[in-house]
């Protein structure tokens, strides 16, 4: 039993939004798919940090699900992108999810899912901003954000869980920082933190890889890791 993550797969079976446009994204649901089967095994579990579907509503994301489900996995536990326009409510999704059959498929918000000893907790994040610059509108979104990472981490903890944290958007990046989100992250003391969002290697070569103020940052976008999902353990 292995734990894997990647990010921002970024599909588009039920929609008409083609990511071969794009450099480095040519063919990525073949490669995804290639290196998925390689790596990840039927008892595996495997985080999907946001931007899954470019769907706009549950039935257009439809496909893409299928597709995530058919793929070996005991759990595919999905966390929100800020393109992943399909979400709704919790309950909805739950309930999407069991009326078509897409048994492997959980949904990381306000929760955690239990992985041996360690609490698989997460949220999508929100934009990094220079002190003094938020907007109020940015302000408000960081810190509800920060909020539902906070529960993620308590629920985690009050199980006796050592927390491992995925989220969508980076909670630093080059010099920039979100800082909500790291107070959490500090409070907790969390050690490691998996992100993606962050595309294209004129951006990667701002992202942070490694260890700032204690904590281990790894960035796991689809096309920075070659679209191979990353085992963790």
């Amino acid at each position: 039993m292995s734990l894997f993550v990647i990010g921002d797969t970024h599909l588009s079976f039920g929609v008409k939004k083609p990511m071969d446009i794009f450099a480095g994204w040519e063919n990525h649901t073949g490669l995804l798919k290639h290196a998925w089967l390689e790596a990840v095994q039927p008892e595996d579990t495997i985080v999907l940090a946001g931007d899954i579907s470019w769907g706009m509503s549950l039935d257009e994301a439809l496909p893409d699900f299928q597709w995530l489900n058919e793929l070996p996995g005991k759990e595919k536990i999905i966390l929100k992108g800020n393109h992943d326009y399909w979400w709704v409510t919790m309950k909805k999704m739950q309930e999407y999810f069991a009326a078509h059959q897409l048994d492997t498929l959980r949904i990381l918000h306000n929760n955690c899912y239990a992985y041996g000893e360690y609490g698989i907790c997460g949220t999508r994040g929100w934009v990094n901003m220079e002190p003094g610059e938020e907007a109020a509108d940015d302000a408000k979104v960081s810190a509800r954000e920060a909020q539902r990472l906070d529960v993620s981490l308590n629920a985690a903890e009050q199980q006796g869980l050592r927390p491992l944290v995925f989220l969508h958007y980076p909670p630093v990046y080059g010099a920039s920082c979100n800082f909500p989100m790291l107070e959490v992250l500090w409070k907790h003391r969390i050690t490691d933190c998996w992100y993606g969002h962050v595309h294209g290697r004129s951006q990667h070569r701002y992202a942070v890889n490694g260890v700032r103020d204690d904590v281990n940052y790894h960035l796991i976008a689809g096309d920075y890791v070659q679209f191979i999902p990353q085992k963790i353990m």
